[in-house]
């Protein structure tokens, strides 16, 4: 998966494309056979690496699923924060804003379908070491889509009795059930339909409750 985030130096440039290439293994891997069927021989060698090189990154298989969860929702969250900020800079509503994440997340999870998959059925999880990671980067991510719910409530644009936290919720949920829908029993259609049908919701639900 990759990463807008500058390094200093050519180790940790390094590090850091090392770092990458294991992350792409074990979200393919973890998808393809579970979790616990997969071995760090595997990551290493699906990611061209020394089994030693996985344990230098990271202590564990553990240790490195949790920093793939918090490496790929910080890569969501900043497409949705970035989609926000730049319709309020082209002087978008409040619901165009919302549109706009909308539209970033279903391109974040055309591009990376297995991440989406794995970070959907973590979700459900309770016994996992990493479940408290998995609860706080999930919060950032629809944190962003609270702070616009807020700021369309104080300007009046949506109604005071909206629920901003479930529908932040609601809305983040909408993406990810309807774009792993998509992927899995609908691959025919194009991520502008898809997004066209999300966005008439988005329209109906939220900006028609004024």
């Amino acid at each position: 998966m990759d990463s807008s985030s500058t390094t200093s130096g050519g180790g940790s440039a390094r590090r850091e494309a090392t770092r990458q290439k294991l992350y792409e293994a074990a979200v393919t891997l973890i998808a393809e056979q579970g979790f616990s069927a997969t071995t760090v021989d595997e990551i290493a060698e699906r990611a061209g690496v020394a089994k030693g090189t996985v344990y230098y990154n990271f202590a564990s298989k553990s240790v490195l699923f949790e920093e793939l969860l918090r490496h790929g929702v910080g890569l969501l969250t900043a497409s949705l924060r970035e989609a926000a900020e730049r319709t309020a800079g082209d002087g978008g509503s409040k619901v165009d804003a919302l549109d706009a994440m909308i539209r970033a997340g279903l391109v974040f999870i055309d591009r990376y379908p297995a991440f989406t998959q794995l970070y959907v059925a973590e979700l459900w999880r309770t016994n996992r070491a990493w479940q408290s990671t998995l609860m706080v980067v999930r919060q950032q991510a629809v944190a962003v889509v609270e702070g616009v719910l807020r700021d369309g409530v104080a300007n009046g644009e949506f109604s005071e009795e909206i629920d901003v936290p479930l529908t932040a919720a609601a809305l983040v949920g909408m993406v990810l059930v309807a774009a792993l829908d998509w992927k899995s029993f609908q691959p025919e259609r194009s991520l502008d339909d898809v997004h066209a049908a999300l966005s008439r919701l988005l329209q109906g639900r939220v900006s028609g409750c004024r």
